[in-house]
């Protein structure tokens, strides 16, 4: 008969209250250890929930959740957090098709006070909340934004603190900096911790507004008492400057795997009634050696072997993201005014071998989307050749940035778009949807789609020659296997390619799409066109279809609404042209999680499904 664990015990935050303190080092271990089990046969994001396992144990223990309220920023390190609210078993369908969502989510559990997965957002969401609670007169809640050393370097994040400082009594809004990248030598490290839990007392505030009270009368007296303490704290805690600036009142750094620690400052937090930041020092990967050694690798991972770590990657067809960061060394080699810029992707966006090569040409903004936007506007002014690789899904946070600084002046600034699209386990805060829409709304943008990885380098060296802003949008994952040819040329702009001739029925294929197309129009005996540009939009070859065949048939892997299959329609009414229309894309909906495949599948973005629904139109056209 197997043990029962003390994680066993644990169904709720309310069992975890039941523990004693001195237990929970030991609930912590056994928490790490089920991680680890279980996303090794899920895949997920392994590193960061591991580092922040104690404070998810701490806050829950000191906090009366669900009714104080907790946000975990971008949610990779809320794992435990899921499973001490209830959710350990749905663990085994994590990410999956159905199964529990990657991150925080409102309709999941009561526990998530807010959704998650884009950076920086937690503290405007916590000082919302924390408003709110003040307005209904529910001023003995608390309100809990747990954010990551790299999510406080995007600028929402810090308008937020700016604003939580001019709040003063009666808005109980705590800001945990749960700072993995802090190292904390001993001597520092216990001062400062001892430091947190003396100023976080009942006594040390009491004091504190006893000497408020006594000295405010006295012109000057008070200032001067107020800045001794900063100096006193700052001495102790560099990093509180910038937190003293916005008028917050600050504590730590503070050990982040000392739960028992944690969770006396958290208990003595809970008596304030102000805004104030919580500094906790964490290591990423805690507990999990090969995730220790290294973090970046263990960030998001596959299924992989516990004992042995992740598995050799296995050598095979070129991803797009590959093809990008190839295309942008051999680029960069001919061409000395490329530059190239991410926003804290530079994994993710096939940077890597790049950031290596040219460092010098080289800059992660860090959660900067905006910034990363507008900082390649400037260096193409003055006659560099930037390149800014970035998701979809994040694009969307520049939107403004790309029409008012970069389209608007007419810049020749290069989007590589990455996982346009759906993006599977994610879900539907990261499938890029988006773009196609957005950006074919926008003056002097030209917009492509490769279908396979040859028609991606093309595409990306066309971007390059214009003078003009270009975007270059491909799908997450292995494109069909075409061979990528070296150097290659550039395609006439707005022009598509035929790739088979047919009778009856036209297929016009956007991206991805073209090679779903290109089963139906065999079968159907249809010609099959490869768009290749949403904007300009081939409106030759659009109206050559509608002249020579009797149906049009279009897809794409974005969003039906205004999305690439609409230029089509749009080529027809302007020009007075009448002829049945498919149209497959992505629905007016949110898609959650799952395998890509088992996605467009549910979308009806399957060669299967297509196939189905255009021979159904044919036989009711009688063509």
């Amino acid at each position: 008969m197997t043990q029962q664990t003390l994680l066993d015990s644990i169904s709720s935050p309310a069992d975890l209250r039941r523990l004693d303190v001195h237990q929970l080092p030991q609930l912590a271990q056994e928490l790490r250890a089920f991680m680890v089990e279980s996303v090794s046969k899920t895949g997920g994001h392994l590193s960061s929930s591991l580092g922040a396992t104690e404070l998810a144990i701490a806050i829950h223990t000191a906090f009366n959740t669900p009714e104080d309220r907790v946000i975990w920023d971008v949610g990779h390190q809320a794992y435990a957090h899921k499973i001490l609210t209830g959710r350990r078993e749905g663990m085994a369908t994590l990410r999956k098709h159905h199964g529990l969502s990657g991150f925080p989510k409102r309709t999941e559990s009561p526990y998530d006070a807010f959704g998650t997965a884009h950076s920086s957002t937690s503290i405007s969401a916590a000082l919302g909340m924390a408003i709110a609670a003040r307005l209904e007169d529910k001023t003995d809640r608390w309100h809990i934004a747990v954010i990551g050393d790299g999510a406080l370097t995007g600028g929402m994040a810090l308008e937020a603190l700016n604003d939580a400082g001019v709040w003063k009594e009666g808005v109980r809004l705590l800001v945990i900096l749960n700072d993995n990248d802090c190292s904390i030598s001993p001597p520092a490290g216990a001062l400062s911790n001892h430091l947190a839990k003396i100023v976080s007392t009942r006594a040390y505030t009491c004091a504190r507004e006893i000497s408020k009270r006594v000295l405010k009368p006295v012109p000057g007296l008070w200032d001067i008492a107020k800045r001794m303490e900063k100096q006193a704290i700052n001495f102790v805690s560099p990093p509180s400057g910038i937190f003293s600036s916005f008028d917050l009142n600050y504590y730590g750094p503070v050990d982040g795997h000392d739960v028992v620690g944690l969770v006396e400052v958290l208990k003595n937090l809970r008596r304030l009634n102000c805004p104030c930041v919580l500094h906790v020092a964490t290591q990423k990967g805690k507990g999990y050696e090969p995730a220790e050694m290294d973090p970046t690798a263990y960030h998001g991972v596959g299924v992989f072997d516990p004992l042995l770590g992740l598995p050799e990657k296995k050598p095979g067809r070129p991803t797009y993201t590959e093809v990008f960061g190839r295309w942008l060394c051999d680029t960069a080699a001919a061409d000395k005014r490329l530059y190239g810029i991410t926003p804290a992707m530079r994994e993710g966006s096939g940077l890597v071998e790049f950031a290596r090569r040219y460092p010098e040409r080289y800059r992660d903004v860090a959660i900067a989307e905006q910034h990363a936007v507008t900082y390649a506007a400037g260096l193409a002014c003055e006659g560099i050749k930037p390149v800014v690789a970035i998701y979809s899904t994040f694009l969307q946070r520049a939107i403004d940035q790309v029409i008012h600084d970069v389209a608007l002046q007419n810049l020749p600034v290069v989007f590589a778009i990455d996982r346009g699209g759906l993006v599977g386990a994610d879900g539907a805060t990261h499938h890029g949807f988006f773009d196609i829409s957005l950006l074919r709304t926008i003056p002097n943008m030209t917009v492509m789609t490769p279908s396979d990885e040859n028609e991606c380098r093309l595409m990306l060296n066309t971007a390059y020659s214009m003078n003009t802003p270009a975007s270059v949008r491909y799908p997450r994952g292995r494109g069909p296997g075409v061979e990528v040819t070296a150097g290659g040329g550039t395609i006439p702009v707005g022009r598509s390619r035929t790739l088979r001739k047919g009778s009856r029925v036209a297929f016009l294929g956007f991206g991805s799409m073209t090679n779903v197309l290109a089963p139906v129009a065999e079968k159907l005996d249809g010609t099959l066109i490869d768009m290749r540009f949403v904007k300009p939009v081939d409106e030759e070859a659009v109206l050559e279809a509608a002249r020579t065949h009797d149906l049009i048939v279009c897809a794409e892997e974005g969003m039906l609404m205004g999305g690439a299959c609409n230029a089509v329609l749009e080529v027809l009414a302007d020009n007075g042209v009448v002829r049945p229309v498919m149209r497959f894309g992505l629905p007016d909906e949110f898609i959650e999680q799952g395998t890509q495949a088992e996605l467009l599948e549910d979308v009806g973005l399957t060669s299967e499904a297509i196939e189905s629904k255009v021979a159904e139109r044919i036989a009711k056209l009688g063509i």
